[in-house]
């Protein structure tokens, strides 16, 4: 397969030795194809048409060649209805199989238990909804407000110490715990230490995943190439979408702005990749032309 072949060629099995372990490496290698094949949508990006009609989106979701899509739940307002919007677990997994799509991920309204006072209760409902759609990664999606504002690693090493024990619960459903960034995780909380670091260095690597949105990343002015060496293997999932050229807080359909995805996609297996995802936060053009532009930029030019 040509797509395979691109793969091995940028990042090579002896490039990837050199950074993996044996038991990360098998892990990738095994992934490379449903790396590949099944480009994925994160349904945020088209919020508003789900609110109107989930079944519609969906199909056309799936008319326009995506095979996965990633699912965010138990938002209140303007966000969703109840459940998937308006459907519950087990009607929204009848819904992608009848469409031939599957949801690997999906992100969970988890403030609730990551506050101070927190319980399992809602996270243990959540992981059980994931479980019944078929999914493999549940996603903490954020942090809640007083943690990013508060400045201060402890705060942080607290949120590791949950994201270990959320993980716990995630293992006994089949699911894998991971984590979405935005740009404030970057920021130093002294001593170049950010909140990103301590969530890697302080979080079970065998456990918790991140899910590396590459646009928030390079906004903050990170390098998910260099990122990809110092954590080999962590990265099981990728939000792609770009930044426009002219202005690095506006979003661009994939293709058309300044991240360099050829280099970042080169190196797929030392990232651990498993799952990509389209996400589009705010769109300009017709949103369906929008995710298929995206759509095929990643398929004919990514992963040739």
């Amino acid at each position: 397969m040509s797509n395979r072949r691109s793969f091995l060629q940028h990042a090579g099995i002896a490039t990837a030795a050199a950074f993996l372990s044996p038991s990360i490496l098998s892990s990738a290698l095994a992934a490379d194809k449903a790396a590949v094949n099944k480009v994925g949508l994160q349904l945020y990006t088209l919020r508003d048409l789900l609110l109107q009609d989930v079944n519609s989106v969906i199909s056309k979701v799936a008319g326009i060649g995506y095979k996965t899509v990633e699912t965010y739940y138990g938002y209140p307002g303007a966000l969703a209805k109840e459940g998937f919007w308006g459907l519950d677990a087990k009607a929204f997994k009848a819904l992608l199989d009848k469409n031939r799509l599957s949801s690997p991920s999906g992100h969970y309204n988890t403030n609730e238990f990551l506050s101070k006072d927190g319980t399992d209760e809602t996270l243990k409902k959540h992981i059980e909804t994931a479980a019944i759609v078929g999914q493999k990664y549940f996603v903490i999606p954020a942090l809640p407000a007083e943690v990013r504002k508060d400045g201060k690693q402890d705060g942080w090493k607290g949120m590791a110490a949950k994201f270990n024990h959320a993980a716990e619960l995630c293992k006994k459903n089949g699911l894998t715990l991971a984590y979405h960034n935005h740009n404030f995780e970057f920021n130093d909380l002294g001593g170049g230490i950010t909140g990103y670091d301590i969530l890697l260095k302080e979080t079970d690597p065998a456990m918790v995943k991140f899910e590396l949105d590459l646009f928030w990343a390079v906004n903050a002015g990170l390098d998910p190439l260099e990122m990809f060496k110092k954590n080999p293997g962590r990265f099981s999932m990728w939000h792609v979408k770009d930044m426009s050229k002219a202005d690095k807080s506006v979003f661009t359909e994939v293709g058309t702005g300044s991240i360099k995805f050829k280099s970042i996609f080169s190196q797929a297996k030392i990232s651990g990749l498993q799952y990509i995802f389209v996400e589009q936060d705010v769109i300009k053009k017709d949103p369906y032309q929008s995710v298929t532009e995206s759509f095929r930029y990643i398929k004919d030019v990514l992963l040739r």
